[in-house]
């Protein structure tokens, strides 16, 4: 049993109900000083709304907090900074047009004998806190001028000026480079030599054994164990998760075959003059990936292929044939569908129905005399739900109540109904658990099986390996290299996207 004297929080019995739903029953956690503990869960295991009550934002229905042995209430998010609790959030809460030291200070600004605002202090002592991370912040641009890692570190110093003896860091990796990635982790490193205690929330498990010192998982709103991380595995903390084990995280492959029909060719493209001028092929049934480090451009030929972003020259064929893409509306219009990377701002409106996001974009299917049938919409709607396998109470919920995985089922559903031949899957299981990864991965490869096509970009190097039939690997703009069979493996992968040119 930790004892008072190290323990930064104790949580006893936290529960929480919402209209039809316990999302929390008797979490209990504890958090020692100057550690890194690990919350671990499927989406909508209640890691998220635990979060919310720790910062003030809930209120639990039941349960005790205890900071540093002292039992607290936390009114709102201020009542939880007060008590020493800085939160993270995978979504950030900076205002994008103010600078870093605006950020940081905002609502607290710093004054001088006069009353005046003391710009020059505020700046001394938010340069001094970047020093103290190792980063390096321009503090003279907007927020949105700034890389996603350095909105992160600028997070985190907002955090520390606030004297957080307890960090609650929420998906930090999601959007970092391996390096940004290795450098946040060192500066945990530096923040749990300090004293400084860290909840640390990951998809990730590989980082869970990087950087974590005890892990706590839960499932369905509940305990579902404990587990120091030198004396746990992926495997054990998995079965935690879901409640079962993944032998196979990845359906299997197809045996190799004469390949079919090209759906897709790109026999030249050029984003921009003096560039690289890159060329691909897509064939019927089979999964594509792009892979590369991030920067790399395999996003950026993606959407330039489809008419999303302009480029220099482009030549585009499908079945053969030659096609104008200026915009994805023409891309739709061949049969090209896209997932975002960015499925909550670019994929779906989520205060909207799962009816209504599947068709939006496809309401002229469901015309009768002019008028769009409603009963055809909600059959059509209701036959691709589950089809997809999108698990909710019907097609009226709300997709903001829908986990990641189900959300990214939704979009799938989206361009089934428009009959798409080709998807590109930008990302696909970024920020989802699992056991939801497991099931994109069979969807996908089942749609390959009905004669779909896919071109797979991702930054995770396991599911390219797992799941493509060929890999463009990109380094610096161009696709270096096309591997197929046995050289799909990460060495090969990685030597070519680490070759001379390559964006670091």
């Amino acid at each position: 049993m930790t004892s008072s004297a190290q323990e930064m929080l104790r949580l006893e019995g936290v529960s929480k109900r919402f209209p039809g739903v316990k999302a929390l029953s008797g979490i209990d956690l504890s958090i020692r000083k100057g550690e890194v503990h690990a919350l671990l869960g499927e989406n909508g295991a209640g890691k998220s709304t635990l979060m919310k009550i720790l910062g003030g934002i809930y209120q639990a229905d039941e349960g005790r907090i205890f900071i540093e042995g002292g039992e607290r209430q936390f009114a709102g998010y201020g009542d939880a900074i007060a008590a020493g609790i800085g939160i993270i959030f995978q979504e950030f809460s900076l205002v994008p047009y103010l600078n870093a030291v605006e950020n940081i200070f905002l609502g607290r600004y710093l004054r001088n004998r006069f009353g005046l605002m003391d710009k020059a202090a505020m700046k001394r002592s938010a340069q001094a806190l970047f020093d103290e991370l190792g980063v390096q912040i321009d503090l003279g641009v907007p927020i949105c001028r700034l890389s996603v890692a350095q909105q992160q570190f600028v997070e985190i110093g907002k955090a520390l000026s606030l004297d957080a003896k307890l960090l609650v860091l929420d998906e930090p990796t999601a959007t970092l480079t391996p390096n940004e990635a290795g450098h946040l982790f060192r500066i945990m490193r530096e923040l749990r030599a300090r004293g400084v205690a860290m909840i640390f929330i990951s998809h990730h498990l590989d980082e869970i054994f990087e950087v974590c010192d005890r892990i706590s998982v839960l499932r369905d709103g509940a305990n579902a164990g404990h587990a120091e991380v030198g004396a746990t595995d992926v495997d054990a903390l998995v079965e935690m998760m879901v409640g079962r084990r993944i032998e196979h995280s990845f359906p299997s492959k197809p045996q190799p075959a004469p390949r079919g029909r090209k759906v897709l060719e790109v026999p030249e493209i050029q984003l921009a003059k003096g560039g690289p001028v890159n060329s691909f092929d897509l064939h019927e049934g089979e999964i594509l990936g792009f892979a590369g480090l991030v920067g790399s451009g395999r996003t950026e030929l993606a959407l330039g292929m489809m008419g999303a972003d302009r480029v220099h020259r482009k030549t585009v064929l499908r079945n053969g044939q030659p096609v104008r893409l200026n915009d994805p509306t023409q891309a739709l219009a061949n049969g090209i569908g896209l997932l975002p990377e960015s499925r909550k701002v670019e994929g779906l409106i989520t205060d909207f129905t799962i009816r209504f996001n599947i068709s939006m974009n496809n309401l002229g299917s469901h015309k009768r005399a002019g008028l769009v049938s409603q009963r055809s919409e909600k059959q059509s709607a209701t036959e691709l739900s589950k089809r997809v396998g999108v698990k909710a109470p019907g097609i009226e919920t709300r997709v903001a109540t829908l986990s990641g995985g189900n959300q990214q089922k939704v979009v799938i559903a989206r361009w089934l109904g428009h009959d798409c031949e080709v998807l590109i899957f930008d990302e696909p299981t970024r920020g989802i658990d699992v056991g939801a990864k497991a099931e994109i991965y069979g969807l996908m490869r089942e749609l390959t099986r009905q004669g779909k096509s896919i071109v797979m970009i991702s930054s995770e190097l396991p599911e390219i390996v797992g799941m493509c039939d060929r890999v463009a690997v990109f380094s610096g703009g161009a696709i270096v290299a096309t591997l197929e069979g046995d050289a799909i493996n990460s060495g090969d992968i990685m030597r070519h996207a680490t070759s001379s040119g390559g964006l670091q």
